[in-house]
């Protein structure tokens, strides 16, 4: 295993988690949910949460709605880095731009972070998509937690700066917390472009047969999407796999995106313990990616997923009926720390052993697009639920997110893997 995790291209490849992992930290599940709470005052609390929901569901819509399109043209252009150096530019520039967001600017502060979003999710396509060119199939399950694993070391390094930047801003020379915020921002900025670049010089693409130029590859790439949705109707198991990863990854990432809005609007925690609860869950999540990626080794990677489903669904119902402290937070932090990465790694594992190898990107597409609706179900339904049930609240609102769970569940324990592995590689001969 050192001998695979020091490989430079491994490495390199790794490291654009380390880059990226900043924004999911700083931004995303750390600071921006707070400083959106403090912007949105001004507004009810379920109007506030309700805008709040609609822009990660605009994001994710448009992003779900191009991935595929994206995959398809980046394999027939020969041009995926060129497309993930671009979508993390995006992600880059609209995180420093939240630095000029002050006063009651809510409105504009969604549309930047949801512009971030767009990078993120964009660029994550591709860097998914070149797991095939760093790592022979036996090695997927623990390059894939190796990501993961830097990833939450780097976001939890950088995020524990920008902590004790915004708590302690004269120990930095910073006047204050306000101005220490827009530094914060900045930094993620920086850090998701610096360390971008070792996979874009070191990583090496597997080379497009017949390359097609710019004016080309969108063609091909419209004809090469119809041919994948026909492709994936053939591969039965690539598509039950991927009804339940929509399924159990919309509760996954609800829980990322919302649960320190959540904690702080809805359960009146103080922000201090929400920010050492992520920083909690981060260092947790470390030696937990690299322990799901030997799991999936031994078990393999649908058995991996399955038991951090049943974690899932147990924390929901805990933070439901016993959250109320932020000791109960802490406790709560720990569980999904020693699963969240595990089931998004070896997710991406299991879905690189069942699809064709010449087609990442365009399958990876697919696979994200999935991801990116699966972003949107469990916001909305939060959102209605308080609308459309008759005595229900916030709180009930996340029960909502044990059926995603459930019903995702369900669906991968019917997945052969042995059966997809076999399907992929008779296809990638034909």
């Amino acid at each position: 295993m050192k001998r695979i995790l020091l490989d430079r291209q491994v490495l390199s490849w790794a490291l654009y988690d380390w880059a990226n992992s900043a924004f999911a930290t700083t931004v995303m599940a750390g600071f921006f949910p707070v400083f959106y709470g403090m912007l949105s005052e001004s507004i009810s609390t379920r109007d506030s949460q309700f805008w709040f929901n609609i822009c990660l569901a605009a994001s994710s819509i448009l992003i779900a709605v191009a991935a595929p399109v994206l995959g398809a043209i980046a394999d027939r252009g020969g041009s995926r880095k060129k497309f993930l150096a671009t979508f993390a530019m995006l992600g880059a520039v609209m995180s420093a731009s939240l630095a000029w967001v002050h006063g009651g600017m809510w409105g504009i502060g969604l549309v930047i972070y949801g512009f971030g979003q767009i990078g993120f999710a964009g660029a994550n396509i591709f860097y998914d998509s070149m797991i095939v060119d760093v790592a022979k199939e036996e090695e997927l399950d623990i390059v894939s937690g190796f990501g993961y694993a830097l990833g939450y070391v780097g976001g939890g390094l950088l995020f524990l700066v920008n902590v004790l930047m915004v708590t302690k801003p004269s120990m930095f020379g910073i006047a204050d917390a306000s101005a220490a915020l827009s530094l914060s921002f900045i930094s993620v900025g920086l850090w998701w472009a610096v360390f971008t670049v070792p996979l874009l010089l070191t990583v090496r693409e597997t080379p497009t047969k017949n390359v097609a130029t710019a004016r080309g590859s969108i063609k091909e790439g419209w004809s090469q999407l119809i041919n994948t949705f026909r492709e994936v109707r053939k591969l039965k198991v690539v598509f039950l796999f991927l009804a339940s990863y929509w399924l159990y990854i919309d509760g996954v990432g609800t829980i990322i995106k919302m649960a320190v809005f959540f904690a702080n609007r809805v359960l009146e925690l103080p922000p201090q313990s929400l920010v050492s609860a992520l920083l909690l869950t981060q260092f947790v999540a470390f030696p937990a990616a690299l322990f799901f990626g030997w799991l999936g080794e031994k078990i393999g990677p649908r058995n991996g997923i399955l038991i951090g489903l049943v974690v899932y669904t147990a924390a929901v119902l805990y933070a439901w009926g016993w959250l109320e402290s932020s000791t109960d937070f802490y406790t709560l932090a720990v569980a999904i720390g020693l699963v969240q990465g595990g089931v998004q790694s070896l997710s991406r594992s299991l879905f690189a052993r069942l699809i064709p190898r010449s087609k990442t990107a365009e399958f990876f597409g697919f696979f994200n697009m999935v991801g990116k609706f699966g972003s949107i179900l469990g916001p909305l339904l939060m959102a209605l639920v308080p609308v459309l049930v008759a005595g229900a609240n916030e709180r009930d609102a996340i029960l909502v997110l044990i059926l995603l769970f459930v019903g995702g569940g369900l669906l991968l324990s019917r997945v052969d893997t042995r059966a997809g592995i076999k399907a992929a590689r008779q296809m990638e001969e034909e």
